[in-house]
């Protein structure tokens, strides 16, 4: 695996993934003090996140779960002295689909956050990880 970062201005940055993909990264902001692209924290949180959706959709379809929707909603905690890692993750996951059995719900995220998720595997060496979940019926 492979990336290019190029510093493009101020506190701007552009990433080219080995796959070709082109991602802004920086904390610069524009005249109204917003940010001009995602903080290379809230991107790693971010990659955290989706890598532990991936693994939920995909562990539930594997065992045949009528499942139509995933989202990961994620909230962290940094250290207040540098490097400032991450001191606490809690994960919030809301899936859908028709008939879902909790148990096996409950399953595939244990199974993420404990055995397959390697974005989280990383960020468990300095902080807590905690999860809920809701499911919903889809219609």
């Amino acid at each position: 695996m492979k990336t290019r970062i190029q510093w493009a201005e101020d506190r701007s940055f552009t990433a080219q993934t080995g796959s070709g993909h082109l991602i802004a990264v920086g904390t610069t902001k524009d005249a109204e003090g917003r940010t001009l692209a995602p903080s290379p924290m809230e991107l790693v949180l971010s990659g955290a996140g989706a890598c532990s959706a991936f693994d939920v959709v995909h562990i539930l379809e594997r065992g045949r779960e009528a499942i139509t929707g995933c989202v990961a909603e994620l909230e962290a905690e940094r250290a207040e002295t540098e490097p400032k890692v991450f001191t606490r993750v809690h994960i919030h996951f809301v899936v859908t689909g028709r008939g879902l059995a909790r148990e096996k719900v409950e399953r595939a995220i244990q199974l993420s956050i404990e055995k397959y998720c390697s974005a989280l595997a990383m960020i468990a060496k300095t902080a807590t990880i905690t999860h809920d979940f809701e499911l919903v019926e889809a219609p």
